[in-house]
């Protein structure tokens, strides 16, 4: 029903004008079009000015009603995140001035320099002046604000400092898988032809295979593979090495402001450092359902719309219970190797009593 009225005003507020067009020029035909244009033009001219205070008041009345529903409105949640606001800022701040200074001069000329009796007109073919004016500053400006951006860029992909965490994303149709090292500090080799998704989504060199000429990788044995959620630790440096199983993806951390192509066969890296936990966020946001998303920012197919991960941001002791926990993917793929926990190897002992003996019963 909303649908169908809004059309029905569209179509309506058409139509007015058209009308209103039609009863124009009946009214010039009966006036002469001498006089029918100079009024026109003297209408138009103070359209114009309405036009401009209409459109400015619009453009403040859009940016106060939306701004709330921007990610504006919360705290860049990752150092570098901070960075990117510091020039989304200066770039909004300085087009915005520029997009208010022409609109002001466009209509406010239009309103001006309107048709008028004893007017004399003025050619002015060229300026070598203004020329230069508008064209030397705006490429200044540019460049300043793209030295910045590629100052930035350098910081996000360089080297991330030596305590870094390092988290392995790997993109497929449609999800994430998330890798971190074991207790060597490395990870293990893989190769893409021995990967299995039930027990092996990466393809880690779990063991020999003659068949491709590949050796098993024992730093592969101890890898933490993870499918849901990825963990971090809030302000520890965090290097992401990220890949791609099939297409092309793109690892998109709106929250902590970052984003990277995820590109079949050629990994790339960015680094960031958390300022926020989950927790902390969702009093900031006074959401008590916030989650940091990870999406895939690149259309990857049917699912693209599917491909959603969730980045959990805890403290160093919360990370490092939820890291005791889970088990080397190698254990998932040979079972039989797994260790043998505490439970499993201690059994209540049970005493056998010969048949036709006496129960002893020890009293304290």
């Amino acid at each position: 029903m909303t649908m169908f009225l809004t059309i029905s005003v569209i179509i309506l507020f058409f139509v007015v004008i058209f009308q209103i067009a039609k009863a124009s020029e009946y009214v010039s035909v009966i006036k002469g079009e001498e006089v029918s244009r100079k009024q026109n033009n003297k209408i138009n001219g103070f359209l114009m000015l309405g036009f401009m205070v209409l459109g400015l008041i619009g453009v403040w009345y859009c940016n106060d009603l939306l701004y709330p529903k921007t990610l504006f409105a919360q705290p860049a949640a990752s150092n570098h995140g901070e960075k990117v606001d510091e020039m989304l800022w200066v770039t909004i701040w300085v087009t915005g001035l520029v997009f208010v200074a022409t609109q002001i001069l466009l209509f406010w000329f239009a309103f001006k320099y309107q048709e008028k009796e004893n007017t004399k007109i003025f050619f002015f073919p060229h300026n070598n002046s203004l020329e230069i004016l508008w064209t030397v500053v705006p490429a200044i400006v540019l460049a300043v604000l793209v030295v910045i951006g590629l100052k930035n860029w350098y910081s996000f992909t360089g080297d991330a400092p030596k305590n870094a965490m390092v988290v392995e994303v790997t993109g497929k149709q449609f999800g994430w898988i998330y890798r971190y090292e074991g207790k060597d500090k490395e990870f293990g080799k893989k190769y893409f032809k021995v990967i299995d998704d039930a027990t092996n989504p990466l393809g880690l060199l779990f063991e020999d295979n003659k068949t491709l000429n590949l050796k098993d990788d024992p730093k592969s044995h101890d890898d933490i593979v993870a499918t849901t959620t990825m963990y971090i630790v809030k302000n520890r440096p965090v290097k992401l090495i990220i890949g791609s199983r099939d297409v092309i993806h793109d690892v998109g951390l709106s929250h902590f402001r970052m984003k990277m192509d995820a590109v079949p066969g050629i990994p790339t890296t960015m680094w960031f450092t958390p300022l926020y936990t989950t927790a902390e966020m969702k009093k900031i946001t006074n959401n008590p359902n916030f989650v940091y998303e990870l999406s895939c920012d690149q259309m990857c197919g049917n699912g693209h719309y599917s491909m959603r991960g969730i980045v959990e941001v805890v403290t160093q002791a919360e990370f490092d219970a939820w890291i005791t926990k889970q088990k080397p993917q190698y254990f998932s793929a040979f079972p039989d190797k797994a260790p043998k926990t505490p439970a499993d190897s201690t059994k209540p002992a049970t005493a056998i009593v010969p048949v036709g003996q006496p129960k002893v019963i020890a009293k304290n």
